[in-house]
């Protein structure tokens, strides 16, 4: 079992999402007493979320490589960044280290083409909706269409993960205005929905949309456990 590298606290509660879900799905495969043989560095949102809304990209990835070295120096086999917007940097991150970086867009772009989809829509903070460096990702998949939710949809999107799911509020307001978003993607013609934040799995769940839901957290954690079985590569 290679030695999973966690860099977490983007928010905790997403990160205590990836520690459950990386054991049980270890238990499952492995069965008995196992469990993940990982490490994880946790880092202090605040300070990362005021880099995230001041436009300072380049500080936080400094932070992000210093996270990466020091999970690849606590002994860790590969990096697993636990947050979709934080992948922004993940081409400077993997080559600070020398192990691989598990890339949560490549997860989940495996994950829809095994669907055999091609329109799908897309949940995140405003950062992982609007820039290229993840729905670029995604559309590396052969005539797979991203949608996104309209400008003042998005920005309710953005709100709610900051101010409500990365605090630990979970509002049924919230996820009905969630479910309106989601059924306009479909009425677009999205067959499917990324849950492209970590939080909103929290929120947000397979019975709340009329079409599949992609949980990245879910994703992400599961195809990491698989690599680190070798029951599957990059």
């Amino acid at each position: 079992m290679k030695i999973i590298g966690l860099i977490g606290g983007m928010s905790w509660k997403s990160s205590l999402e990836y520690y459950r879900i990386i054991n049980e799905r270890i238990k499952q495969k492995l069965g008995g007493l196992h469990s993940a043989k990982c490490v994880m560095y946790s880092v202090d949102f605040a300070e990362i979320e005021k880099l995230q809304h001041a436009g300072k990209w380049e500080e936080a990835t400094e932070m992000m490589v210093d996270a990466a070295q020091r999970v690849e120096r606590a002994g860790a086999e590969m990096v697993v960044i636990c947050t979709n917007t934080m992948h922004r940097m993940a081409s400077d991150v993997e080559k600070s280290v020398q192990i691989p970086l598990f890339h949560i867009a490549d997860a989940t772009a495996k994950r829809i083409e095994s669907k055999g989809l091609n329109k799908v829509g897309l949940l995140g903070t405003r950062f992982t909706m609007e820039q290229e460096f993840y729905k670029g990702k995604l559309e590396n998949v052969p005539n797979l269409q991203v949608l996104i939710p309209s400008e003042k949809e998005r920005e309710y999107v953005h709100e709610v993960i900051f101010k409500e799911l990365c605090v630990g509020m979970v509002k049924e307001k919230s996820k009905k205005r969630f479910q309106q978003i989601i059924e306009n993607l479909v009425s677009q013609g999205a067959q499917g929905i990324i849950l492209g934040c970590t939080e909103i799995p929290l929120l947000v769940k397979k019975e709340d949309s009329s079409v599949p839901l992609f949980d990245t957290t879910w994703i992400h954690a599961s195809q990491a456990v698989d690599f680190a079985l070798n029951l599957t590569d990059f």
